[in-house]
């Protein structure tokens, strides 16, 4: 049903997208998108406070300890509530301040950009709260719940598109107000939902438990730490932009970003599905068959990944140009270069989920953490002294490689059994090879202007169906080949 899911939210995020640039203009959409990106940059608790709290409620789940489960929850519960009330303080005093004092905003739109700004933040409260719920349901891998839900956010998102039209006033006030709402109302479904099939989520309870608190709070610590560089990254150089640029460029990020996130979410409903396996995997002391799981889903992840962005890289502008009324500067080298950022990404995924299995986790988020931070300094530094644009890019792609490098080295130490040189074999060489054949396809393609004589559907299947048959015939061994037709028939079969 994920993959179900993907497709569905895919293809409508995409066209929701499109309706709301053309109707809020290039302008507003800007402004929304940065105006958001500050808030994001409160936000990077959530991915921390959602990745420590699956971790302990599948390892204790496990352990076939329902009484440790419950205090669990109700522990994560009480941390998330009083961590989401210094965020809301933070937001409306540091982000409030930065807002109204260092943004780049169009005359006359100032007062749009604060009731936005507030109706992000309302939003970000709510997520926050709703977040043990979230993992609960991942935890106990009900992924068709978590499916349908999130099928019916996209739809709930479509809706709000297609209104703008019929709205007379501030499309872009009116596109906040209604994005809040439909956030209170999908949290409720999670909630709700959780409170009637799962015993530890009954009734409304809180935990101080010192020793659960004390565990819960020092891994969200850590593990805030590296969820701060990662979206420090991906808003710093959003509000980079705006400084530098102004709101047009942000339009840009915001349009390259959307495509990057619907490629990516083809790998994160893989891995979503992965991440409890391997945390219980590692709670049973079953190292083996942890670090297989490991070895394939990064190789999955990245050929899955490659299979849906390697078109895409090859008709960039084309598919821009098709999907959006109006291509912002940029948007076209910015959707490349995410792509292969994200694609050097897809191998760390997995990586990461096995360290913080471990539960060892302070030397791993400090190194990498302060490896992906490095991306604001020198994208500023870089940017001061007259770069243009992509530049920040490409020191994004160097970081995250170096990033991961260091993930292979802190895994050898942590992880019983795991090797180096397997992985490499495993995983790194069969990515190189199909990926080096892809790059000779790209550039003779660019080079004979082969896509530019072909409708663009035709140049999207033939490549799509090109790297399909490579992967399968050359990347891929016998047994993996075996487990896809058998996944194949299984989606055929629902």
């Amino acid at each position: 049903m994920l993959y179900i899911r993907m497709i569905i939210v895919a293809g409508v995020g995409l066209f929701t997208s499109r309706i709301v640039l053309e109707q809020l203009g290039v302008i507003d959409y800007g402004i929304y998108n940065v105006v958001g990106g500050v808030i994001t940059l409160f936000s990077f608790l959530n991915g921390a406070m959602a990745q420590s709290t699956q971790r302990f409620l599948s390892f204790e789940l496990e352990q076939n300890n329902p009484r440790k489960v419950r205090e669990i929850f109700k522990a994560s519960l009480t941390v998330h509530i009083a961590i989401g009330l210094i965020i809301l303080i933070l937001a409306e005093t540091v982000g409030v301040w930065f807002l109204n004092n260092k943004m780049v905003i169009p005359a006359g739109q100032m007062e749009s950009a604060r009731r936005v700004f507030q109706c992000v933040v309302i939003s970000l409260f709510i997520n926050i709260l709703s977040i043990s719920y979230n993992s609960a349901i991942i935890a106990r891998e009900k992924m068709q719940i978590y499916a349908y839900i999130s099928i019916l956010d996209v739809c709930i998102k479509l809706g709000i598109a297609y209104s703008l039209s019929n709205f007379a006033g501030n499309k872009l006030q009116f596109y906040a107000v209604l994005l809040l709402l439909s956030n209170v109302l999908v949290s409720a479904i999670y909630i709700v939902y959780c409170k009637r099939n799962f015993s530890e989520c009954a009734g409304f309870g809180l935990s101080f438990n010192k020793e659960n608190l004390r565990s819960l709070a020092g891994f969200i610590s850590w593990t805030a730490f590296g969820s701060l560089a990662w979206v420090s990254r991906q808003q710093g150089y959003n509000v980079l932009l705006n400084l530098f640029f102004g709101p047009v460029v942000n339009a840009a990020y915001g349009i390259s970003n959307q495509v990057n996130n619907v490629i990516g979410n083809f790998v994160r409903n893989y891995t979503t599905a992965l991440n409890p396996q391997i945390v219980k995997n590692y709670s049973a002391g079953e190292y083996v068959d942890m670090n297989r799981l490991v070895m394939y889903g990064s190789k999955i992840a990245f050929l899955l990944l490659f299979l849906i962005s390697f078109p895409i890289l090859l008709c960039t502008s084309q598919v821009l140009h098709l999907w959006l009324v109006d291509v912002p500067e940029y948007a076209v080298i910015f959707t490349r270069l995410f792509i292969v950022n994200s694609l050097i990404e897809s191998f760390t995924h997995s990586m990461g989920i096995s360290i913080i299995a471990t539960g060892k986790i302070r030397v791993y988020q400090i190194v990498v953490g302060g490896i992906l931070l490095l991306n604001i300094p020198l994208g500023y530094i870089l940017l001061k002294s007259g770069t243009m644009p992509p530049i920040l890019f490409v020191v994004m792609i160097f970081l995250t490689f170096t990033a991961m490098v260091i993930r292979l080295i802190i895994m050898r130490k942590l992880i019983p059994g795991f090797s180096i040189r397997k992985f490499v074999n495993t995983t790194f060489r069969p990515s190189i090879i199909i990926s080096a054949i892809a790059t000779i396809i790209f550039i003779a393609v660019n080079y004979y202007g082969v896509a530019d004589g072909l409708n663009i559907f035709i140049t999207l299947g033939l490549s799509f169906i090109i790297i399909f048959f490579l992967e399968y015939y050359i990347v891929l061994g016998h047994n993996e080949r075996e487990q896809l037709c058998n996944f194949f028939r299984r989606i055929i079969a629902k």
